[in-house]
């Protein structure tokens, strides 16, 4: 088809490229591949090449995967006979590793690598990019648009029946339901930029330098045009910045672990020892996403906790998330909280937490709570600062407004919001929640099993002496007894699903979405694995809505927050105009 094409046009002005390499077959009605790259199947697979094509010469050949079992030396041995033939004019590799790109590169110059490289496929940028600046070659991204994802495939367009795409795992069940949210952020900065999603996901792609080239690929002659309109847009390092923020490479957890209690709220602080052994626990148990605050513990010992632990473990797996804005004080013997927004405090609570933490950067940090005397533009803009300093990678806010929401994202993208949500506080549900959907902002929710309650704290298990528990009225007097017919409904549910109380709590919240992330936390490394197990619970609508009506809204007896935080409540958390 290309070489009847080619006869169409002047090919002088062509840059033809093929490959080969890749064997296909079938046996007992399985397609089966394989991978060759022999000297002699070189030769072959070349001249049947120019002559499928019908042309004299081929500008780029790539090797379409390499044969691990041929020295590299070998195979670029016969293309470079076959460029001083002139059959071919120059020599690329595709999916080569460091190694055999630098020995290839000695027996004959590499003019390009083809590679997967797209807004949600970034693994080639820390490794390959630098070391292909540095000798000369070029890259050829192959799947700039994620597959088409970026296109609109399975987000604006249903799957076409019997598509290759089904086979691949982000474009299938709770992988694809999270993308999505993904694909929002993006379409939302298009909409900014007055482009379309495909233009702002391939003009990115071209920003990232003049030897990157990528190659989308289409049926439909209306989508090509689209695809080279991205070649107008021009984008600031800001810009870039932005659009690479709105789709993370970095995979959180499912569930992560709120490492407050390790500290002594609701029960007695652990020492630095323990604490670390159940974060390095939980790390071994799949957790890697890690939540503290700078109000945690006494002279921030939370923060210091976290910091030791993660001396300990991998820091590129893990994201650490801190908080900033609560500060601590007493009048006449009595605790008292107030929240500062400034971006004075902001700069340097960010800068007490990085050395607290001792870390180069925060991957997620949150404004504890919103500073209502300050306009959320000032907060925001001095947050956008750090994130360009490289000091923190996303920005959160914990219990704002939508109002509040709304305006802090236009400074800057809001990557999640820290609420809490449980099966007996759900006041989310009906606002926040669809809100962040619209904007591509994920939950992270705090107090999952509702301070304890739903791993039975105060029914199964006593609190201890001085926990703070006592200061939430869902746990006292007639509300505590109240709230236990709702636990005892629970307790059964469990006992029908074969689970725990807990890990039925959680999974009922996991299923409300992948851009739900709780994080329980606990002292004890039992219940953390307790935790962990929820992650294997199946629930189906029927059961979810069973779940759900074991806990009507309604009977829950108590307000879920202490006196000393109600006035933070995030329905109260408009902030001053600009």
């Amino acid at each position: 088809m290309l070489g009847k094409a080619l006869k169409h046009l002047p090919r002088e002005k062509i840059q033809v490229a093929t490959k080969f390499g890749v064997v296909k077959w079938e046996s007992e009605g399985q397609r089966l591949y394989a991978v060759k790259g022999t000297a002699e199947h070189v030769r072959a697979c070349c001249e049947a090449s120019l002559k499928r094509l019908d042309v004299d010469y081929i500008d780029l050949y790539f090797q379409h995967r390499v044969d691990t079992s041929v020295p590299i030396e070998e195979t670029m041995g016969e293309l470079k006979k076959l460029v001083e033939e002139g059959k071919i004019k120059y020599i690329g590799l595709s999916e080569a590793n460091v190694d055999t790109i630098k020995r290839a590169h000695k027996v004959h110059p590499v003019t390009a690598l083809q590679m997967e490289y797209s807004l949600w496929t970034r693994e080639i940028e820390d490794e390959f990019i630098p070391l292909c600046r540095e000798l000369g070659i070029g890259i050829v991204a192959y799947s700039p648009l994620g597959r088409g994802f970026f296109g609109g495939k399975v987000v604006d367009e249903a799957l076409p029946n019997g598509s290759l795409l089904a086979n691949y795992p982000r474009f299938n069940g709770e992988n694809l339901e999270k993308n999505k949210l993904l694909y929002t952020r993006v379409s939302n900065l298009a909409v900014k930029h007055g482009c379309t999603v495909p233009q702002l996901a391939l003009a990115w792609l071209l920003h990232q330098g003049d030897d990157i080239v990528p190659i989308p690929g289409t049926t439909k002659v209306k989508n090509m045009i689209n695809n080279v309109g991205c070649l107008g847009l021009k984008l600031s390092e800001d810009d870039l910045k932005e659009i690479g923020d709105a789709v993370p490479v970095d995979e959180v957890s499912r569930l992560g672990f709120g490492c407050v209690g390790l500290s002594g709220v609701y029960n007695a602080p652990l020492s630095h020892e323990e604490g670390c052994s159940i974060i390095k626990e939980a790390f071994n148990r799949g957790i890697t996403f890690f939540d503290t605050a700078d109000i945690y513990g006494e002279k921030h010992d939370n923060e210091i906790m976290l910091g030791k632990a993660l001396k300990q473990l991998p820091r590129e797996k893990i994201q650490g998330a801190t908080k900033f804005g609560f500060v601590k004080s007493e009048s006449k013997g009595r605790p008292l909280i107030e929240v500062k927004g400034s971006p004075q405090h902001v700069r340097a609570c960010c800068e007490a937490s990085l050395e607290r933490l001792d870390v180069d950067y925060i991957d997620l940090y949150f404004q504890h709570r919103v500073d209502t005397s300050v306009p959320i533009e000032d907060t925001m803009g001095k947050l956008k600062k750090l994130v360009e300093e490289g000091k923190i990678k996303y920005i959160g806010l914990s219990e704002p407004s939508i109002d509040t929401i709304r305006r802090a994202h236009k400074v800057h993208p809001i990557t999640a919001l820290q609420m809490e949500y449980s099966l007996w506080t759900r006041e989310i549900e009906d606002e926040i929640i669809p809100f962040c959907r619209e904007l591509g902002i994920g939950i992270v929710a705090y107090s999952p099993l509702g301070r304890g309650f739903f791993g039975g704290k105060g029914v199964e298990e006593t609190m201890p002496n001085g926990s703070q528990l006592a200061n939430y009225p869902r746990f006292n007097g007639e509300n505590l007894e109240k709230n236990k017919l709702l636990y005892t409904r629970v307790s059964n549910l469990a006992i029908k699903h074969g689970c725990t109380v807990p890990q039925l709590a959680l999974a009922w919240l996991l299923h409300h979405g992948r851009d739900i992330v709780p994080i329980p936390g606990t002292t004890k490394v039992k219940n953390m694995i307790n935790n962990v197990g929820s992650l294997g619970l199946k629930l189906s609508e029927e059961d979810v809505k069973e779940i759900c009506d074991a806990v009507p809204v309604h009977e829950v007896s108590g307000r879920r927050e202490m006196r000393l935080l109600s006035e933070y409540n995030w329905k109260l958390a408009n902030t001053q105009l600009k």
